[in-house]
């Protein structure tokens, strides 16, 4: 394509109409790098390579500046699919965060599943079983002026996720879903996996040592590649605009997941071979950027060039070489091995699991690993692509303007309404609040057999995913948007506590964390503020809460994704760090859950309460304000309350815990006695838990970080004396009562009387009610 010696007009105009989204400039610098115009191929294959979405060139700065990413525990940090941290000398637990905001909202049954199906790739190309899945989603208001396409995105993506993940055979253990009116046009589908592997079983994703002395084959695994998906990964760099929908549903990948269920199961006969052989090889899932992106990166990360042949690739039909390059056709998979395995390897694809016999599926060789600095393609015996293999994949990096957001907040001067039941009764049934049930009931969580706690049954979900061990790995996600709106710095922040507070409630040790960045355009300086405010408050929690048992280690980040462009015409979504948390537990029998357990037990309450109702649930719900003080996250304090309870979970002290968040301690309490069948009550007195200036309705519904433990009377004095061996204030709420009822006083006065069945049934039609 003619680059050198046009005027940047016309280079513009030709580079749109071939459909191809770099910048001028961009294509400019790959011209001068190759010392003559690119070929049509080439830059398609750099379009895809260099989009944000595969190249991090406006984010990666930010990340390296910010993000902790290594630890004693860390295994491998986010240099690969996926991160692995070890649960003991012998088990290591992969995990890895991705997004699929914008196919799921042009097609969102599709767009959902390709991203469940993209992410338990990211995990099982380590070597690694996948064992679970999270599903953090974000739609836009459900009784807004968009509500009917709201709904419809929110039903098609809950179905493909369901349909995917039960189809595939991996439960679905956690997830949060929050509904704001910023999602409106632009929804969030951002995916967790984790997997389970043998520390010396882990499998690389790139070339191994020797590959290129020893011209290792280059093996394409799975369904044969069509267009589907093709320029997905720019489409994911670019804002939706509705009068492109059209088109943009041609980017949108199309699942198999039965498919996937037979690639799995010859990769653990592969796994199992190489283990066997004591052969290394590269294995690498076929995710953005298609063939390309898995065969360049491979290559490129074990420091070798490679030469391909399309025409040996197994195809849906004819297609241009820049098709077969990037289109982003699901469930594939790339091995680099040793010729001497070839047969060996395709007759377990080919003959053992009849991939043929499934869509035309297939195993073929289709180039081979040199030790030269080239990346090569060939088509119908002509050289296509001839580029340096490091340059392709190197990207290239901006060093974009951050300028704050102009923000004007303030607190709301209101009047506390009188009747505090029916204010308790509205919010149980907001969407953001109410029962995820609805959404969770059609996860298959037993699909596995290894399920101990699940959606719905405690603040995290956990798995003991490997039989004849003890050891339980519990996941829980969090972050809130309408946080952001205020402040996109203690968003991060709050985000990172609160993950870790949802596995520290069930009795696990937050080991490793994961985030996805989603933001707007971080070509405007405000959106890019957004963005470094929200990396620099996530680090910061990371760094100051720490790794339990290694003082200052911070807890480390180890996969993770940024996701721009999550705008429309209308606007932005608000700032969004999604953060899971993994958890280790080394005895699952001691895990517990929120439900309340026993009459006579004594509720405690770590943690103060703040005047800190910015953002939270009450504004919004019964005032329709958004106020200014934002929850913070004060580390020491924070640090102690998830330490504190994961020690008295341990030493069988707590029976119940339920970190406070959304809705606050009100909202909280009523979660533990609704949580499952109504059948006993709670009688709490909240004076001296805050500040005695504080109004009451701020120390019932303030969102301050803060953990609520049921107790047995008889070990109370126990849990005091734990609790204030970390510097912290046991406050005793009241108690756990036989009669099915919310009591609530202050100063001996009554503030919530409120009838548990009742509460339960707004608690559980809420979020059906507004999706339906």
């Amino acid at each position: 394509m003619k680059i050198i010696g046009l005027a940047d007009d016309e280079v513009d105009k030709d580079l749109r109409a071939a459909g191809i989204g770099m910048s001028v400039a961009e294509a400019r610098s790959i011209a001068a790098v190759l010392g003559r115009d690119p070929t049509l191929p080439e830059l398609f294959n750099y379009d895809a390579m260099w989009s944000e979405h595969c190249s991090y060139k406006s984010s990666r700065a930010t990340l390296k500046e910010f993000l902790p990413t290594d630890g004693p525990n860390v295994v491998m940090g986010p240099v690969e699919d996926a991160g692995i941290v070890a649960i003991d000398d012998e088990w290591c637990v992969v995990i890895s965060h991705e997004s699929h905001n914008h196919p799921s909202q042009i097609l969102p049954n599709e767009g959902a599943a390709t991203g469940i199906g993209g992410i338990v790739r990211d995990v099982n190309c380590m070597g690694a079983k996948v064992v679970a899945t999270a599903d953090p989603l974000r739609f836009g208001d459900p009784y807004g002026p968009s509500a009917n396409k709201v709904r419809w995105v929110a039903e098609g993506v809950v179905d493909g996720i369901w349909q995917y993940g039960d189809a595939l055979g991996v439960p679905i253990m956690a997830g949060d879903i929050v509904f704001d009116e910023s999602f409106d046009n632009n929804c969030l589908v951002n995916v967790v996996a984790i997997g389970v592997v043998k520390k010396d079983e882990i499998i690389r994703s790139r070339a191994p040592l020797g590959a290129g002395e020893g011209g290792y084959d280059v093996i394409l695994v799975g369904k044969p590649t069509d267009s589907s998906g093709l320029g997905g990964v720019v489409f994911a760099s670019e804002a939706l605009r509705e009068e492109e929908e059209a088109t943009n549903r041609g980017a949108v990948q199309i699942p198999d997941p039965f498919l996937k269920n037979i690639l799995f199961k010859a990769n653990e006969d592969l796994f199992r071979l190489v283990r066997e052989e004591g052969v290394e090889i590269g294995f690498k899932d076929l995710g953005g950027g298609g063939f390309t992106c898995a065969s360049s990166e491979m290559g490129a990360a074990g420091g070798f060039g490679m030469e391909l042949d399309l025409d040996l690739m197994h195809t849906a039909g004819e297609f241009p070489p820049e098709v077969l390059c990037i289109a982003e056709t699901q469930e594939r998979f790339l091995i680099i091995s040793p010729p001497e395995h070839r047969e060996r390897i395709l007759e377990i694809y080919n003959k053992d699991w009849d991939l043929p016999g499934a869509a035309g599926a297939k195993a073929s060789v289709v180039g081979k690993i040199c030790t030269h600095d080239r990346y090569i393609v060939r088509d119908k015996g002509e050289k296509v692509i001839d580029v340096p293999i490091q340059h392709l994949t190197g990207g290239i990096r901006y060093e974009r303007e951050s300028k704050p957001r102009k923000i004007d907040l303030f607190e709301p001067d209101l009047v506390m309404p009188e009747d505090m039941n029916a204010v308790m009764l509205k919010l149980l049934s907001s969407p953001n609040i109410a029962s995820r049930e609805h959404v969770y009931r059609y996860y298959d969580t037993e699909v596995q057999g290894n399920a101990r706690i699940r959606p719905g049954e405690a603040d995290a979900g956990l798995i003991v995913p490997v039989r004849g061990k003890g050891f339980g790995i519990a996941l829980a996600v969090d972050s809130n948007p309408f946080y952001g709106r205020i402040s996109p710095y203690w968003a991060g922040a709050t985000a990172v506590a609160e993950a870790m507070r949802n596995v520290a409630c069930i009795g696990a040790t937050p080991s490793t964390l994961t985030d996805c960045l989603n933001f707007g355009n971080p070509e405007k300086p405000e959106a890019f503020w957004e963005f470094r405010e929200a990396t620099r408050g996530l680090a910061d929690s990371a760094k100051r809460l720490w790794l339990k048992g290694y003082p200052g280690q911070p807890v480390p980040i180890v996969s993770g994704n940024v996701s721009f462009y999550n705008e429309a015409p209308e606007g932005s979504i608000d700032p969004s760090p999604v953060v899971a948390c993994v958890g280790i537990i080394s005895d699952a029998e001691k895990a517990v859950t929120m439900e309340l357990k026993e009459a006579k037990d004594r509720i405690y309450l770590i943690g103060r309460r703040y005047d800190e109702l910015g953002g939270s649930e009450y504004y919004r719900e019964i005032f329709n304000e958004t106020g200014a003080n934002v929850p913070q996250v004060r580390f020491e304090e924070e640090r102690a309350m998830i330490h504190a309870t994961i020690d008295a979970i341990d030493r069988g002290l707590a029976v119940s815990a339920h970190d406070i968040s959304n809705g606050g301690l009100a909202i909280s309490t009523s979660e533990m006695a609704i949580a499952q069948e109504v059948r006993l009550g709670l009688d709490l007195e909240i004076d001296g838990c805050g500040d005695a200036s504080l109004s009451s309705d701020r120390l019932l519904f303030s969102e301050s970080s803060g953990i609520l433990l049921e107790v047995p009377a008889n070990r109370a004095k126990e849990l005091e004396e734990l609790i204030r061996g970390f510097n912290l204030e046991p406050f005793d709420l009241g108690s756990v009562t036989d009669e099915a009822k919310l009591v609530i006083k202050r100063r001996g006065a009554p503030l919530i009387d409120l009838d548990l069945a009742e509460a339960r049934d707004a608690w559980t039609s809420g979020l059906e009610e507004a999706i339906e």
